[in-house]
Formats: C-alpha cells, structure tokens, sequence
C-alpha cells in the first residue's frame, strides 16, 4: 500500500471528493497524503476524504488562503514548513484515555512488575516506553499502576519514557491537567491520592500530582525518523499507532521494537493491531494484544 499518486492517469485529479466552504479534489488529497506518508508513515487513501476535509478546512480559514490548492502549495514549500508541522498535528488521531485497554494494565500489574520492582529495589535500572502518548493519560496511567505497588519507585533509577509527534499534545501532558469526564476511568482512591483540583478558565479541572510527573520524561519523537536511545527499554506501550501505517511501515516499526527489548521484555499494541511480518517470530503472544520478546528464533529460555 502506497498514498495515491497525482499522476495516476486511471484516477481524474480534479475530481471533488469532499466539498463545502472549499472543494478537496483527489489532487489535494494525493498531496496532502504523499506529505503525510513521508512525514509520519501515515496512510491516507480516498476513504479518508471527509477526514482530512473536516480536520483541515478550518486550519485553511484561519490561514486566510483560498482553499485547498492554494494550501498544498504552502505546505509544500520551504517557507510554509510551519505550516505543514501544523497539519501534522491535525490529521493526527489523539483520541485516548486513562487506562484505556485496562487488561494491559491488570498484565503490567501482576505479570511484569512484580519482577521490574525488585530489580530497582536492588538498584537496577527500569525503563519503560509509552511510545505514542497523546495527551499523557497512558504513560500516567502506566505511573498510576507503579505507584499502587511501588510508592517510592522515582527514589530509584525506575523511569517513564513518553513520547509524540505533536508537540501541542505534548504541551497538554507535561501540564498533566484533565476535564471531570477524563477521570471516569481513575478509581475514587486514585483521585484523592493523586490529583488535586485546579481552576482554568473559571471551569473545575484535575491536575495529576508532581509526584506522579517525576517519574515521567516527555520528549518529542516521530516514530519514522531516527530513535537517539542508548539503552534497552524493558516494556514498550505503543497502541493504535501503527494502525495507521501501511503493511510494510509497521513491520519496520515491530522490529525496531524488537532490537529494543531485551529477552523477557513486553510490548502492548492496540487492540486492532497484530505483530506481523518476520518479528512475528521474536515474540509470543502472552495475552490479548501482549506480546513477550523471546530474542531470534531458537533463543527461547526454558
């Protein structure tokens, strides 16, 4: 699978695909889905029209351009980089939540830190990876599970990773600064012990607790350029990311994951994605969309 070509002579370019205040021609999208593609490892085809249509037709009214033409010239030229930054983060899905997919959560708990717990007690070294973070709700939720069963875990060398590509969703998680229905998912107890509440903009929010944050680096990161770690990392969240990349994008993604962990080490992906492609065999799959890195074929322990 490949975005769309302009040049597809079997396809009229200037057919309307998506039409109000301006029209979105298949042109405009081949474009704007070539970008995208090199951007991000983003697929866009025709089905996504009316997605890219309503993420889009607003950000061009406040450029104050004539539509969507005139909007893949700017962001295809040198001066418009700032602009095409910004249509990556429109045309990126950051709908998330705490605990989201909790069994994930219930696994981390009772399978996996159990053993990453006393490797820090002992004075070892712990590193976990919510490598699509959004809004902050899942690598504080990752926090939350650590903090239930190791209290003083920011005490020891036992750290969070939280990375994104946008960096105005970056800005929201490291405030760590949630609406009422955000919470619907946090337990009563949790809430007490870890939020407090904070007014913005005469409207009644929850602010996650410092202590919670220390534990936590958040860092700007596209998931198709070059990764600058320098050590292993022992769980890995990444969910319903690589949903959004083509076949063979997301079997560069698996085994970049797969070099990063070490034998016995986790990955959680999201509950419509699979291991594909050769890093299948790298990993058994443990639990709904839980997968333990096992090293190449043949370096299974006992």
């Amino acid at each position: 699978m490949t975005a769309l070509k302009f040049n597809d002579t079997r396809l009229s370019p200037d057919e309307v695909l998506a039409s109000g205040e301006y029209p979105l021609t298949r042109r405009d999208l081949s474009e704007i889905a070539a970008m995208i593609y090199a951007d991000a490892g983003i697929y866009l085809n025709d089905t996504k029209a009316s997605l890219v249509y309503s993420r889009l037709s607003k950000h061009i009214r406040n450029l104050g351009i004539s539509g969507f033409r005139e909007y893949c010239t700017l962001v295809s030229s040198q001066e418009g980089a700032h602009a095409r930054r910004e249509m990556l983060s429109h045309l990126t899905t950051n709908f998330t939540r705490f605990f989201r997919e909790n069994h994930h959560f219930e696994h981390l708990r009772d399978e996996v830190l159990p053993g990453l717990i006393n490797r820090a007690k002992s004075g070892g070294r712990v590193r976990i990876w919510s490598a699509a973070c959004s809004d902050g709700q899942e690598p504080y939720s990752i926090a939350l599970t650590v903090l239930g069963m190791f209290p003083n875990a920011a005490e020891h060398d036992f750290r969070i990773l939280a990375t994104d590509i946008d960096p105005k969703i970056l800005a929201q998680a490291r405030a760590g600064v949630y609406d009422e229905n955000a919470l619907e998912t946090v337990s009563p107890a949790m809430r007490k012990q870890w939020f407090q509440d904070v007014e913005v903009g005469g409207r009644r929010k929850h602010q996650i607790s410092d202590k919670v944050k220390k534990l936590i680096t958040f860092n700007e990161l596209n998931l198709m350029t070059q990764w600058p770690f320098k050590g292993n990392f022992d769980v890995i969240f990444c969910r319903n990311v690589v949903i959004y990349f083509d076949e063979p994008t997301q079997v560069k993604i698996w085994s970049r994951f797969a070099g990063l962990l070490p034998e016995g080490g986790h990955l959680y992906i999201g509950h419509s994605e699979r291991v594909s492609g050769d890093p299948k065999a790298l990993f058994d799959n443990t639990g709904i969309t839980t997968y333990r890195y096992i090293g190449k074929p043949g370096g299974r322990k006992a």
